[in-house]
């Protein structure tokens, strides 16, 4: 999960992985897979920068995993 800020301050965390495109015109919308949008704060930019760390987290763990388990 990802942690965005709505316009109003108020944050909360959407699964990148549901996240169809992203639009700046001018507020960043999310566009969700399931057609909820979502207006945050956060430029397009950073909501990728986010989502590329998340994925990296992910990878990382999962490399931690098959290392612990010796695969």
């Amino acid at each position: 999960m990802i942690t965005v800020t709505r316009l109003d301050r108020t944050r909360f965390a959407v699964n990148p992985d549901l996240i169809e495109r992203i639009q700046a015109s001018p507020d960043t919308t999310l566009h969700m897979i399931d057609g909820h949008v979502y207006v945050v704060a956060e430029d397009m930019d950073a909501v990728v920068d986010l989502i590329v760390a998340y994925r990296a987290r992910v990878l990382h763990a999962a490399h931690a995993m098959t290392a612990k388990t010796g695969e």
